[in-house]
């Protein structure tokens, strides 16, 4: 099949909301501030070092105003 690995789906997902947080003139540290966690948790998300929860993404989608499948789309 056409499967992501894991590694891709955290690096793509990661610069989905970079783009889409960018897109909103935000930094990593205000929205990290917003959801109440550290600017460098946003940062390993961001460069899909870590495997975010559906609770710390629907936070960040929050803080960004858009629904949460944006982020998968």
């Amino acid at each position: 099949g056409n499967y992501m690995t894991e590694a891709e789906l955290l690096r793509t997902l990661g610069n989905r909301i970079k783009s889409l947080r960018t897109r909103k003139g935000l930094t990593q540290h205000y929205v990290a501030m917003k959801c109440g966690f550290a600017k460098g948790r946003m940062s390993r998300i961001e460069a899909g070092r870590v495997n975010p929860t559906i609770r710390t993404l629907h936070k960040i989608s929050r803080v960004l105003e858009i629904p949460l499948a944006e982020f998968f789309r």
